[in-house]
């Protein structure tokens, strides 16, 4: 019985192993329409990065400018 199960276990070992070495075949070349919509998307992810930074940044302006104004009325 312990035969049995240690030569079972040594197997698993071997197919985990080789399974780990194997090789996936390449994917298929993109199509010249999979590239183009490929940079639009990212294109189109760049631009809304940037139009959320803007916005952030204006809503940090004016925080900084509200903060400031209430400090100055402050000190006189």
């Amino acid at each position: 019985m312990k035969t049995i199960l240690a030569v079972l276990a040594a197997g698993l070992m071997i197919g985990a192993i080789a399974a780990s070495h194997a090789k996936l075949p390449s994917p298929p070349p993109k199509s010249d329409e999979q590239k183009a919509a490929e940079a639009d998307k990212a294109k189109a992810a760049k631009d809304k990065e940037a139009a959320e930074l803007g916005k952030a940044q204006d809503k940090a302006v004016a925080n900084h400018k509200k903060s400031h104004a209430s400090m100055d009325t402050k000190k006189k």
